[in-house]
Protein backbone atom coordinates (compact mmCIF):
# COMPACT_ATOMS: atom_id res chain seq x y z
CA UNK A 1 0.00 0.00 0.00
CA UNK A 2 1.10 3.42 -1.15
CA UNK A 3 2.10 5.98 1.72
CA UNK A 4 0.17 9.22 1.56
CA UNK A 5 2.01 12.31 0.67
CA UNK A 6 1.16 15.84 0.40
CA UNK A 7 -1.71 16.60 -2.44
CA UNK A 8 0.85 18.20 -4.50
CA UNK A 9 2.86 15.61 -4.97
CA UNK A 10 3.37 14.47 -8.79
CA UNK A 11 2.84 10.95 -8.42
CA UNK A 12 3.47 9.99 -11.87
CA UNK A 13 7.22 11.70 -11.21
CA UNK A 14 9.54 9.52 -9.30
CA UNK A 15 12.27 11.78 -8.94
CA UNK A 16 9.67 14.47 -7.35
CA UNK A 17 8.66 11.95 -5.15
CA UNK A 18 11.80 11.05 -3.88
CA UNK A 19 12.65 14.81 -3.27
CA UNK A 20 9.51 14.88 -1.14
CA UNK A 21 9.89 11.80 0.71
CA UNK A 22 13.76 12.28 1.43
CA UNK A 23 14.09 16.00 1.74
CA UNK A 24 11.56 18.85 1.45
CA UNK A 25 10.84 20.68 4.99
CA UNK A 26 13.63 18.32 6.75
CA UNK A 27 15.77 20.64 8.77
CA UNK A 28 18.71 21.30 7.11
CA UNK A 29 21.48 22.38 8.54
CA UNK A 30 24.69 22.10 6.43
CA UNK A 31 26.03 24.71 5.05
CA UNK A 32 26.80 23.48 1.31
CA UNK A 33 23.42 22.16 1.22
CA UNK A 34 21.59 25.65 2.48
CA UNK A 35 23.47 27.10 -0.16
CA UNK A 36 22.16 24.92 -3.22
CA UNK A 37 18.54 25.19 -2.07
CA UNK A 38 19.23 29.15 -1.68
CA UNK A 39 20.38 29.07 -5.45
CA UNK A 40 17.67 26.29 -6.83
CA UNK A 41 14.83 28.24 -5.18
CA UNK A 42 16.43 31.72 -6.92
CA UNK A 43 16.58 29.68 -10.12
CA UNK A 44 12.99 28.51 -10.13
CA UNK A 45 11.24 31.72 -10.05
CA UNK A 46 9.12 32.29 -12.51
CA UNK A 47 9.19 28.30 -13.49
CA UNK A 48 7.95 24.79 -11.85
CA UNK A 49 9.95 23.41 -9.09
CA UNK A 50 9.93 19.94 -11.25
CA UNK A 51 12.32 22.36 -13.77
CA UNK A 52 14.83 22.66 -11.66
CA UNK A 53 14.80 19.50 -10.00
CA UNK A 54 14.99 17.58 -13.60
CA UNK A 55 17.87 20.11 -13.59
CA UNK A 56 19.66 19.83 -10.60
CA UNK A 57 22.33 17.43 -11.25
CA UNK A 58 23.05 19.61 -14.19
CA UNK A 59 22.98 22.78 -11.69
CA UNK A 60 25.65 21.05 -9.40
CA UNK A 61 28.16 20.30 -12.36
CA UNK A 62 27.96 23.50 -13.71
CA UNK A 63 28.12 25.01 -10.61
CA UNK A 64 30.72 23.22 -9.22
CA UNK A 65 29.13 21.14 -6.45
CA UNK A 66 27.36 24.55 -5.29
CA UNK A 67 30.37 25.40 -3.50
CA UNK A 68 29.70 29.14 -2.20
CA UNK A 69 33.62 30.00 -2.71
CA UNK A 70 33.83 28.97 -5.76
CA UNK A 71 30.48 30.49 -7.05
CA UNK A 72 31.75 33.56 -5.50
CA UNK A 73 35.02 33.98 -7.36
CA UNK A 74 33.09 33.30 -11.13
CA UNK A 75 34.54 35.63 -13.81
CA UNK A 76 32.59 36.98 -16.91
CA UNK A 77 34.31 34.03 -18.99
CA UNK A 78 32.56 31.56 -16.44
CA UNK A 79 29.48 33.10 -16.39
CA UNK A 80 29.53 33.06 -20.71
CA UNK A 81 30.25 29.42 -20.22
CA UNK A 82 26.81 29.01 -18.00
CA UNK A 83 25.08 31.02 -20.42
CA UNK A 84 25.87 28.57 -23.22
CA UNK A 85 25.12 25.38 -20.91
CA UNK A 86 21.85 24.22 -22.31
CA UNK A 87 21.41 21.89 -19.34
CA UNK A 88 20.46 24.26 -17.11
CA UNK A 89 18.51 27.15 -17.25
CA UNK A 90 20.23 29.98 -19.06
CA UNK A 91 18.65 33.07 -17.13
CA UNK A 92 21.84 35.55 -17.41
CA UNK A 93 20.21 37.27 -14.44
CA UNK A 94 19.80 34.27 -12.47
CA UNK A 95 23.33 33.29 -13.11
CA UNK A 96 24.82 36.34 -12.33
CA UNK A 97 22.63 36.45 -8.96
CA UNK A 98 23.57 33.23 -7.90
CA UNK A 99 28.02 34.54 -8.28
CA UNK A 100 26.23 37.69 -6.02
CA UNK A 101 24.06 36.31 -3.34
CA UNK A 102 27.47 33.61 -3.02
CA UNK A 103 29.34 36.10 -2.00
CA UNK A 104 26.55 37.86 -0.07
CA UNK A 105 26.13 34.53 1.64
CA UNK A 106 30.04 34.07 2.27
CA UNK A 107 29.90 37.45 4.08
CA UNK A 108 26.98 36.23 6.30
CA UNK A 109 28.98 33.12 7.11
CA UNK A 110 31.60 35.46 8.36
CA UNK A 111 29.72 36.98 10.60
CA UNK A 112 27.16 34.77 12.18
CA UNK A 113 29.64 31.80 11.84
CA UNK A 114 27.30 29.76 9.62
CA UNK A 115 24.05 30.96 6.93
CA UNK A 116 22.21 27.77 9.12
CA UNK A 117 22.96 30.10 12.64
CA UNK A 118 21.91 33.19 10.43
CA UNK A 119 18.14 31.94 9.69
CA UNK A 120 18.37 30.59 13.54
CA UNK A 121 18.28 34.34 14.19
CA UNK A 122 14.74 34.40 12.42
CA UNK A 123 13.46 30.89 13.64
CA UNK A 124 15.22 29.47 16.16
CA UNK A 125 12.74 26.16 15.59
CA UNK A 126 10.48 25.02 13.03
CA UNK A 127 7.26 26.55 12.45
CA UNK A 128 4.34 24.67 11.35
CA UNK A 129 2.01 26.42 8.26
CA UNK A 130 0.10 25.19 5.68
CA UNK A 131 -1.73 26.72 2.51
CA UNK A 132 0.69 30.04 2.88
CA UNK A 133 2.85 30.97 -0.28
CA UNK A 134 4.27 33.63 2.09
CA UNK A 135 4.69 35.15 5.78
CA UNK A 136 5.76 37.80 7.97
CA UNK A 137 9.26 35.83 8.80
CA UNK A 138 9.47 35.06 4.90
CA UNK A 139 9.16 38.87 4.37
CA UNK A 140 11.49 40.01 7.49
CA UNK A 141 14.22 37.61 6.10
CA UNK A 142 13.63 38.68 2.44
CA UNK A 143 14.51 42.01 3.90
CA UNK A 144 17.37 41.31 5.21
CA UNK A 145 18.67 39.48 2.13
CA UNK A 146 17.84 42.00 0.23
CA UNK A 147 19.70 44.75 1.84
CA UNK A 148 22.70 42.46 1.98
CA UNK A 149 23.25 42.44 -1.76
CA UNK A 150 21.49 38.94 -2.59
CA UNK A 151 19.28 39.02 -5.78
CA UNK A 152 15.94 36.74 -6.58
CA UNK A 153 15.18 36.42 -2.88
CA UNK A 154 11.82 37.95 -2.94
CA UNK A 155 9.30 37.32 0.08
CA UNK A 156 7.54 34.33 -1.93
CA UNK A 157 10.63 32.43 -3.08
CA UNK A 158 12.26 32.94 0.67
CA UNK A 159 9.00 31.19 2.05
CA UNK A 160 9.89 28.77 -0.25
CA UNK A 161 12.91 27.88 0.51
CA UNK A 162 12.32 27.75 4.08
CA UNK A 163 9.69 25.10 3.16
CA UNK A 164 12.26 23.54 1.23
CA UNK A 165 14.83 23.65 4.25
CA UNK A 166 12.26 22.56 7.37
CA UNK A 167 12.41 25.77 9.02
CA UNK A 168 8.58 26.52 7.53
CA UNK A 169 7.18 22.47 7.90
CA UNK A 170 4.61 22.51 5.45
CA UNK A 171 3.54 18.86 5.00
CA UNK A 172 0.09 17.99 4.42
CA UNK A 173 -1.38 17.03 7.97
CA UNK A 174 -2.73 13.58 6.15
CA UNK A 175 0.95 13.51 4.67
CA UNK A 176 3.14 9.94 6.19
CA UNK A 177 5.95 12.85 7.13
CA UNK A 178 3.65 14.92 9.27
CA UNK A 179 2.50 11.67 10.79
CA UNK A 180 5.98 10.37 11.43
CA UNK A 181 8.87 13.20 11.59
CA UNK A 182 6.59 16.75 12.56
CA UNK A 183 8.48 18.71 14.28
CA UNK A 184 5.50 19.17 16.78
CA UNK A 185 5.66 15.47 17.65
Amino acid sequence: MDQKRCRWVPLDDPLYVEYHDEEWGRPLKEEKKLFEMLILEGFQAGLSWRTILHKRKAFEEAFDGFDPETVARYDEAKIASLLSNPRIVRSEAKIRAAVINARAYLSIEREWGSFAAYLSSFAPRPIIERGKTTSPLAEKISSDLKKRGMKFVGPTIVYSYLQAIGIVFSHDEDCFVSLGKSPAK
